[in-house]
């Protein structure tokens, strides 16, 4: 069983629920390490003074920031622990809303949140079916690890998912970013047709369909540099649709994908036995 990545208590009004925070999803990307071109001499990363060249040894590192004029202000981790708790076990709540109101840029992580004990999962489980009754997710920030989080703790059948978020003013301002907004417009037969498309590759949400073929295709170049074998090049990405083709594009790609999830649809043949 996997060990609880923090601990604490969910607050609101005068109840508390202890609660096990576990990692709720694992990255699967190649490992890679550094090497020099040529050799089999490994990349090490050092903590070196900029001014004297020499390595740092990590407990003699502090934590400063510059604040203009030359001036450095230098904090010791004492006196961050002392504005933000690096071992808080409460996890405040401080309003429930509903869950369609969250834009999903502001979901940053998620986590399965479990009861404390088997003597609090009453509670927990009355938080969980309460929640789940209204429809709502509960809004809350903890501590953890030195940092502050806002959280959407939701209902998930059995269990309570808490999903770390970004505040506020974390989140870009779109137009900022990019200078300006697209301001073009389509023609209604080109709407038209693209609603079509859009209508012909609809379905439901099946999270097995999909899989990270890239990584796939990484251990695959490995297993192929390793044998000695010819490395296999991918297609080239397809090039920008020229506005005047726009129409025949979409037209072609309604038909593609009727075809494709008609064939989907059709029963298949059962093989037949050979005679003996």
């Amino acid at each position: 069983m996997a060990r609880p990545i923090w601990t604490g208590a969910i607050t609101f009004g005068l109840v508390s629920v202890p609660v096990a925070m576990y990692s709720a999803t694992r990255e699967h990307e190649v490992s890679f390490h550094q090497y020099e071109k040529g050799t089999s001499d490994r990349i090490r990363y050092q903590r070196v003074n900029e001014r004297t060249g020499k390595e740092v040894d990590f407990a003699d590192i502090a934590k400063g920031t510059d604040v203009g004029g030359g001036k450095l202000v230098m904090l010791e981790q004492e006196e961050l622990d002392s504005v933000a708790p690096g071992r808080s076990k409460s996890l405040d709540l401080h309003a429930f809303v509903d869950l369609e109101e969250i834009d999903p840029i502001f979901y940053q992580k998620s986590y399965y949140l479990a009861p404390g004990s088997e003597e609090t999962a009453k509670t927990y489980a009355l938080l969980r079916d309460a929640m789940a009754k209204v429809g709502r997710a509960a809004i809350g920030t903890l501590v953890m690890r030195g940092k502050e989080y806002l959280a959407a703790i939701r209902p998930d059948g059995k269990l309570l998912v808490l999903e770390t978020m970004f505040f506020a003013d974390e989140v870009r301002d779109a137009e900022e970013e990019l200078g300006g907004l697209p301001s073009a417009t389509a023609k209604p037969a080109e709407m038209k047709m693209a609603v079509q498309l859009i209508d012909s590759m609809s379905g439901k949400w099946k999270p097995a369909d999909y899989r990270d073929s890239y990584t796939d295709r990484v251990n695959a170049l490995i297993k192929e540099k390793k044998k000695g074998k010819e490395i296999t090049v991918a297609e080239p990405a397809p090039e920008a649709t020229d506005v005047t083709d726009l129409m025949e594009a979409l037209r072609a790609s309604v038909d593609r994908a009727k075809s494709t999830r008609a064939k989907k649809a059709a029963p298949k043949k059962k093989a037949r036995k050979k005679a003996a």
